[in-house]
Parts: C-alpha cells; structure tokens; sequence
C-alpha cells in the first residue's frame, strides 16, 4: 500500500497491466461515491501498475475497490459462460 487515508487510496498491483487496471478503473468510476479513479503503470517493463481511488468520504476506498472487483468478477464469469456456450455450438 502505498497511501492511505480516510478517503484516498493508492496501491501497487503486482503482476498487474493495462487489462485489468482499466477495468478496475472503469467500474470505480461507475461506483456513486468515487470522486476520481486511475492507474499509472510508471514503466511498462520494469514497474507494476498504481491503482488510485478517491471518494467522497460517506463510503471508504477500500470499499469502492472491493465493489469494482465484485462486478469485475462478475463480468469475468458472464464472459466464460458466453465463450463456452460459443464454442460448445462450433
């Protein structure tokens, strides 16, 4: 964790990329109480990626994160049963 506050927070994914880091990005936005979400990846081949939350504060970031996973898990599985269904009819 590289900050933390009551309303703020900016973490180092490990392991992370542009794939899931702007999902991520784009389903806190979504979250009502988020007043800004983003990511930087310092240097692509040599730094993990730096998540960045804020909210307004009557929900703490740590929250919003966990919500815009849930939902990011949900779209993950969503998109397997389609691929499955896909390919079962190939």
């Amino acid at each position: 964790m590289l900050k933390k506050s009551p309303n703020e927070l900016k973490i180092e994914i490990e392991g992370g990329g542009h794939t899931i880091c702007n999902l991520l990005q784009k389903k806190l936005l979504e979250e009502d109480h988020v007043d800004m979400a983003g990511y930087d990846v310092p240097h692509p081949l040599a730094s993990n990626p730096v998540i960045y939350v804020r909210t307004e504060g009557s929900v703490k970031p740590e929250q919003a994160l966990r919500n815009a996973l849930e939902k990011a898990r949900d779209i993950n599985k969503e998109f397997g049963k389609e691929l499955e269904k896909a390919l079962k009819e190939k």
